[in-house]
């Protein structure tokens, strides 16, 4: 593995599962350790990793500079099995699915699950290449408030229906082989990074 790569990931033991969960943490906030924690204990995780991604190509407008959000990011985490990365900015990737193929490469032995938010299940057929995504590796869905009808009657959904588990059996998804997927409710918690950004919140865009 190239060193770059190497000091970028979190060390990650072999056959380890870990869960991916990318976004523009633009910023970090609460709501994402809270997803975070549940997704370590339904999914049976090992490790959970925050991919804070340099853009999202789907926005206009850029996020703060990504050394910003990542202090955000590491200062909120307090769980040592939670891990912020700019792995995305290292590898030159702009779009998940390149991403997740780069890591697959990089961690062949480990178990991954792709983790995202029920709302970006409803756009996700927007995604570049977003048939990939569930084609590498099995895929969390975390319910979001409002969100839940309109990410279960999405194209993704409906493309996928035949491969989705039943939440009750979570724990396994690790361990099989995609296309699957599940979606799992907990409780919610009414906090975005694009409110706090409406409300002042998170200001500096130097």
């Amino acid at each position: 593995m190239p060193v770059l790569l190497r000091h970028a990931l979190p060390h990650a033991p072999h056959g380890a599962r870990i869960g991916l969960f990318g976004g523009s943490f633009d910023p970090a906030h609460e709501g994402h350790v809270h997803v975070s924690q549940h997704a370590l204990q339904r999914l049976h995780l090992d490790q959970l990793w925050w991919l804070v991604s340099p853009g999202n190509p789907l926005k206009a407008r850029g996020p703060a500079p990504l050394d910003q959000r990542m202090a955000r990011a590491q200062g909120l985490i307090e769980h040592p099995r939670i891990k912020a990365t700019s792995v995305e900015a290292s590898l030159g990737t702009r779009y998940t699915a390149d991403t997740l193929a780069a890591l697959r490469k990089l961690y062949p032995s480990q178990r991954m699950v792709w983790v995202m938010g029920a709302d970006n299940l409803a756009q996700l057929h927007h995604w570049e290449n977003w048939r990939a995504i569930p084609a590498m590796m099995p895929v969390a869905v975390i319910a979001r408030p409002g969100a839940q009808r309109a990410a279960l009657a999405s194209v993704a959904a409906r493309s996928l229906r035949g491969a989705r588990l039943p939440a009750r059996m979570a724990g396994r998804l690790p361990d099989l082989d995609p296309p699957v997927w599940c979606f799992l409710t907990i409780p919610m918690r009414k906090i975005s990074s694009s409110e706090l950004r409406r409300k002042g919140a998170w200001q500096s865009r130097d």
